[in-house]
């Protein structure tokens, strides 16, 4: 796969990022496996190298000039990811491949599920959240404890499947923090700002199962995308974002 078609890859995953909060990896990966042939294991180390570069700052600050982010529980997040990333990164290169073959379609499904909500959409077409009144915004100063513990859970995760751990970061967030969803994908962009991945990224690298030239252009990608990402969340209501 040639470096246009990798930044090609790298954009549309930039633009999701930005959206979503996340960190690109549900689509670098797939992608590197259905287009490229990279077995799944080398798609995931290569999808976390490239996002390991601060790629999504000028979504971060996009979220920062519109007084969206909150940058104190990015930070904690981040102590998260970075404390455990690396064990995510040990049990992908020691689960055998057929396992994690497994476990990397169960993650697609939830991320799928999470950005359908098909029960919602049940609920919204039989008319029973057509009249329902716009959450209102709150501002919420969570304990460092339980953002540290989201952030450690979506290390794992990180680590396992190549991903930023957005997908993790900003359901907990809005779930059991009941942060606005807009303010939870700000947050969780800006916590995977941080270069977290480092010790996954040398583990996968010394494994042998990184490709550092696909990185680099997918990186290159993820950078153009994702302020266009961040700036479509800005634009729309937060009913619509959620």
């Amino acid at each position: 796969m040639s470096g246009p078609w990798l930044i090609l890859v790298g954009v549309a995953a930039g633009v999701f990022a930005g959206l979503f909060g996340i960190g690109g990896g549900i689509i670098i990966v797939p992608s590197l496996i259905l287009l490229a042939g990279f077995p799944l294991v080398k798609a995931t180390g290569t999808s976390l190298a490239a996002i390991l570069l601060p790629v999504g700052i000028l979504g971060v600050v996009a979220y920062y000039k519109a007084k969206i982010i909150d940058l104190r529980a990015s930070a904690f997040i981040a102590a998260g990811l970075l404390t455990s990333v690396v064990v995510g990164a040990w049990l992908a290169n020691t689960l055998p491949v057929d396992l994690m073959r497994k476990f990397f379609a169960l993650f697609c499904l939830y991320v799928g599920w999470n950005f359908i909500d098909p029960v919602r959409r049940v609920r919204i077409w039989r008319g029973k959240e057509v009249t329902a009144k716009p959450e209102p915004e709150t501002d919420p100063r969570p304990a460092p404890l339980p953002l540290v513990g989201i952030g450690l859970l979506a290390g794992v995760m990180a680590g396992m499947f190549g991903i930023g751990g957005g997908n993790i970061i900003v359901p907990l967030l809005t779930l059991t923090l009941h942060y606005p969803a807009k303010r939870a994908i700000a947050t969780s962009l800006g916590a995977i700002l941080f270069p977290f991945g480092i010790p996954g990224v040398l583990y996968y690298y010394h494994a042998g199962n990184l490709d550092p030239g696909a990185a680099a252009w997918i990186a290159a990608g993820l950078f153009i995308g994702t302020v266009f990402g961040a700036r479509i969340t800005i634009s729309l209501p937060t009913r619509t974002v959620k």
